[in-house]
C-alpha cells in the first residue's frame, strides 16, 4: 500500500506501468498482477496485488525474504512513506 501526493499520482501511475510491470512480469510463475488506485481527498492510495504459483516464486522476485517490501531507487521520489512489510494471503478459493 501507497500513498503519494496528488500532483504525482498520474506520474506515479506511469512509473509502475513502464518500470514495475515489466519487472515483475519478468519472474516466472507470476500468475496475476493488479496495481489498483483509490484517489482520497488529497492522497491517492495505490495497492498491488500479485497471484503466484509458490512461495519460491516470490522469492525469486522479492529475495530470501519475501515479506519485507521491495523498493525501487524511483519510489523515493513519489511516496509519502514507505511500509516496512507487504501482506502475503494464500489463496484457497476462486471462481
Amino acid at each position: 500500500h501507497d500513498k503519494v501526493p496528488i500532483e504525482k499520482a498520474d506520474e506515479y501511475e506511469k512509473f509502475l506501468i513502464e518500470r514495475a510491470v515489466p519487472d515483475y512480469s519478468s519472474v516466472d510463475g507470476l500468475l496475476k498482477l493488479y496495481f489498483t488506485r483509490k484517489d482520497e481527498d488529497t492522497v491517492p492510495h495505490f495497492l498491488l496485488v500479485t497471484i503466484w504459483d509458490s512461495m519460491g516464486s516470490i522469492k525469486k522476485f522479492a529475495g530470501e525474504n519475501p515479506e519485507l517490501a521491495k523498493y525501487y531507487p524511483e519510489d523515493y521520489e513519489f511516496l509519502l512513506e514507505k511500509e516496512k512489510y507487504v501482506s502475503m494471503y494464500c489463496v484457497f478459493y476462486e471462481k
